[in-house]
């Protein structure tokens, strides 16, 4: 092949290129010309439905069209994590995801329908503890006696878990204190909370947003909280580890999009997330939730999540839990 004919291919090769991605790029600067739909995986009132609908608000003002929360609860949250990594990856579909979905399910269930490798992380929203909540007339008045009498009546016992990470901690409290505490799966945090108001239940790991609302109706009390400082909010209540209890644990939510989304578009997103987050009407209702507002960058996520999921694998396979 002469000079020439190698300089001509290569140009064609050029144009081809520039034609395939100007869409892209073209798409990225138009972004967004329509609504866009987060999807939570669990029901409403937990913390991922929260936090979306506080982050939705503001993204709606900032970005000149509605983003809208669509819940899509069931199995963990496997069902919405499904249908976000199988969406096409444009921008308009999104993931409120959790550690649950995105982490622990990937570490406790033998398979699943949607791998880490199908989305696009785009940035951390916040962190958040777990409260042990149990009935508000259940005679054991602390932890301590709870356990004293799991362990005395161990047919007697439950908890309920609206996704297998918070089965996880459940079951690692198992573990940590002898006992064995039944597994019931709810849909929800707010179910879950329900489940124990109702005495359907005997107590649950739930995380802090909806346990603060169920604590102010009065049907449920707080016996520990999982992280490694008493929060602002509960002063009075114990962490798991003043207890003798090894548990210091934080779960968290943030957005990701479908693998494949253009990263000009991921990186716009990740922008208004960061800005958002910094409202100091934001902050003070996430704060509000006993939730720490906090953004990344998408690699900062992604990196984040390869180690979460390492890490509890291997408490897993040490523990022999597995999703029921």
């Amino acid at each position: 092949m002469s000079v020439f004919a190698r300089k001509r291919t290569f140009l064609t090769k050029l144009v081809c290129m520039g034609a395939l991605l100007t869409p892209l790029f073209s798409a990225a600067a138009d972004f967004p010309t329509r609504p866009i739909t987060i999807v939570v995986g669990y029901s409403p009132g937990g913390a991922n439905d929260v936090l979306a609908r506080i982050v939705a608000e503001k993204l709606t003002l900032s970005l000149g069209q509605s983003v809208i929360v669509e819940n899509r609860p069931g199995v963990a949250s496997i069902v919405g994590a499904s249908y976000v990594a199988k969406a096409k990856p444009d921008g308009y579909t999104l993931l409120m995801g959790a550690s649950g979905p995105i982490v622990f399910n990937h570490v406790l269930y033998a398979k699943l329908p949607y791998t880490p490798q199908d989305f696009a992380p785009i940035s951390l929203v916040g962190t958040f503890p777990l409260v042990m909540l149990t009935q508000a007339n259940n005679p054991a008045k602390s932890v301590t006696e709870m356990v004293a009498f799991a362990k005395q009546n161990p047919d007697k016992v439950n908890y309920s878990a609206p996704s297998a990470s918070f089965q996880l901690i459940a079951e690692l409290f198992n573990g940590k204190t002898g006992t064995r505490f039944q597994h019931i799966p709810y849909k929800g945090s707010a179910d879950a909370i329900t489940a124990v108001m109702t005495q359907d239940v005997t107590m649950t790991l739930i995380d802090t947003g909806p346990a603060l609302t169920a604590l102010q109706g009065g049907r449920v009390k707080a016996m520990a909280v999982t992280s490694g400082e008493r929060l602002k909010d509960l002063p009075n209540v114990p962490t798991m580890t003043e207890l003798g209890v090894d548990i210091n644990v934080s779960f968290w939510s943030g957005l990701l999009a479908p693998a494949g989304t253009p990263p000009a578009i991921v990186k716009r997103i990740q922008e208004e997330v960061a800005r958002v987050l910094e409202l100091p009407d934001v902050k003070k209702r996430i704060t509000g939730l006993a939730i720490t507002p906090v953004s990344n960058t998408p690699e900062q996520f992604d990196k984040m999540i390869t180690q979460e999921i390492n890490a509890w694998r291997q408490v897993a396979t040490e523990k022999n839990i597995k999703a029921n």
